[in-house]
């Protein structure tokens, strides 16, 4: 288990800003970035007595949210409209719901 953790924090070093950003790419004199949301998550387990098991596991995704576009000199942000809507929707609804409870403790 132990060379598993090592090998899983050498490879994370390395994920960082290279997962969130794309390769630039040309399209008719245009550069586009792309940039997507990037998580990963790992787990692992560890040795017991007769009757328990070890195990581990990991998981990431990655959403696209937009991409840089430079052309003439200028860059800008295009976003990805739906993909900004399904992470933004949650964070508002969270962000509500915590809004009420500070207004709530407040009030008493």
């Amino acid at each position: 288990m132990t060379n598993l953790a090592l090998k899983l924090a050498e490879n994370a070093r390395s994920i960082g800003v290279r997962s969130a950003y794309g390769d630039p790419v040309q399209i008719e004199g245009v550069t586009i970035v792309p940039v997507a949301l990037v998580q990963y998550g790992f787990g692992g387990g560890g040795e017991g007595d007769e009757s328990a098991a070890a195990g581990g596991g990991g998981g990431g995704m990655a959403i696209p949210i937009g991409a840089y576009v430079k052309s003439g000199g200028a860059a800008r942000f295009e976003p990805n409209v739906i993909s900004l809507l399904a992470v933004g929707i949650p964070f508002v609804w969270v962000a509500g719901k915590a809004i009420a409870r500070i207004i709530r403790a407040l009030k008493r």
